[in-house]
């Protein structure tokens, strides 16, 4: 008889996700010890023998608080148990900038960056379900975001996986009951301080009692939808972003600019949709040197306005240094001011 139907999924799943890693590769799984990441290290330590792979495991201590480095010792117990090897804890220090669920969220990547590195693996498996993808979708939609954040979290991302985004946390926690496994309960995810515990326990209920059921399966369907639309839209303005390079001649009229900055043929852009315009200059606006993560919505608008709304206004100041300004009919993005 084979396994229980839970199983039977998320067993698919990390089967899948891994199916392109090459053989003899090491595959690790961030676990915290509940029941998502707890289903998916059982899931590997059953695939990875199977598909000729190496399956470890890594548990994340913040520190914040009591019996935090007990519970990471009994994880790495239990993949032990599992036949995951390595396992390790990884202990790290939780800053303050940006909230507590931000910085604890930059400790816990740069600790697994580095495990990865220093251990070779080839994927990281990261335990986040449809019910946090629908989650994710709501937080994003909240703060007014555009079709590229309303996609959410993406199942690849460098080497990161999420194997379990088409499944729900309903099924996680079936399937550690029929392994046999006891997932820990984490007492923040009851912590209503927390936005996205609200939207948890508060928020999708709520949406589920007016709306009927399906509401997380909605939601994560349109993350899937938004990734397509966006990056088809990326790809396209990629292309655009090539195709309106101010030629030489121009770029001569202009003297010497800064090493690194862009200049764009304001001409070119002239037919571009609005979407795949803004993309244009928020590529150009990077590539001269602006902060990705502090480059946002509204300094793109004061950029395109410079395109499309030229009335003899000043330049615009971007962050990173950079500052963006139209002459002989080119937008020229450049650290400094021309």
């Amino acid at each position: 008889m084979g396994p229980r139907p839970v199983v039977a999924e998320v067993r698919r799943a990390v089967r899948e996700a891994v199916g392109d890693v090459p053989a003899g590769a090491l595959v690790l799984v961030a676990c915290s010890g509940g029941a998502d990441s707890l289903a998916l290290a059982a899931a590997l330590a059953f695939v990875a023998p199977r598909a000729g792979l190496r399956g470890g495991l890594v548990t994340v201590d913040h520190g914040l608080q009591e019996g935090s480095a007990r519970q990471a010792a009994e994880v790495v117990r239990v993949a032990g148990e599992l036949g995951l090897e390595p396992a390790e804890v990884l202990t790290v220090t939780v800053g303050r900038d940006g909230g507590p669920e931000a910085a604890a969220r930059r400790a816990r990547y740069a600790a697994l960056d580095e495990a990865a590195e220093r251990l070779g693996a080839a994927a990281v498996l990261l335990g986040h379900t449809l019910d946090d993808q629908a989650e994710t979708v709501l937080l994003r939609l909240a703060r007014g975001s555009g079709v590229r954040s309303l996609s959410g979290m993406a199942e690849v991302a460098g080497r990161y996986r999420r194997p379990f985004l088409g499944i729900t946390r309903a099924t996680t926690a079936a399937a550690c009951e029929a392994l046999g496994l006891r997932p820990w309960e984490d007492p923040h995810n009851a912590d209503a301080r927390y936005t996205r515990v609200r939207v948890r326990s508060r928020l999708l209920p709520a949406l589920e009692e007016e709306l009927g059921p399906g509401v997380a399966e909605a939601l994560a369907r349109t993350a899937r939808l938004c990734r397509e639309d966006a990056d088809a839209l990326d790809a396209w303005a990629e292309s655009a972003y090539q195709n309106v390079q101010a030629d030489s001649a121009i770029s001569e009229k202009l003297g010497p600019l800064p090493e690194g900055s862009v200049v764009l043929d304001i001409a070119a852009m002239g037919d571009l949709p609005v979407a795949v315009r803004r993309r244009v200059l928020r590529r150009a606006a990077v590539a001269a040197g602006a902060s990705a993560g502090a480059l946002g919505a509204s300094h793109v608008l004061q950029i395109d306005r410079l395109v499309v709304e030229w009335r003899g206004q000043r330049g615009v100041d971007l962050p990173g240094g950079v500052a963006a300004s139209r002459r002989y009919g080119t937008l020229i993005l450049a650290r400094g001011r021309p």
